[in-house]
């Protein structure tokens, strides 16, 4: 499972979506779709942008937590 912690990172840096969204250029449904898990892909260009914007690491936003089927 892939863990997303972009509400968790917004949450401590007091950022909105919004202003995430003008933050990156990215449309403001692209990071609402991000933020609540919504979309099935996202683009390392997209990545890239929020990581930018939010002086972090993908690792920071993304964690990849073994699922017990899978293994």
């Amino acid at each position: 499972m892939i863990l997303n912690k972009l509400s968790e990172i917004l949450g401590r840096k007091r950022i909105k979506m919004s202003e995430l969204a003008r933050m990156t250029g990215l449309a403001r449904q692209s990071i609402f779709e991000f933020y609540h898990n919504k979309n099935k892909a996202v683009k390392f260009e997209t990545l890239n942008k929020i990581c930018w914007a939010l002086e972090c690491k993908v690792e920071d936003i993304l964690e990849y937590i073994p699922d017990e089927e899978n293994r």
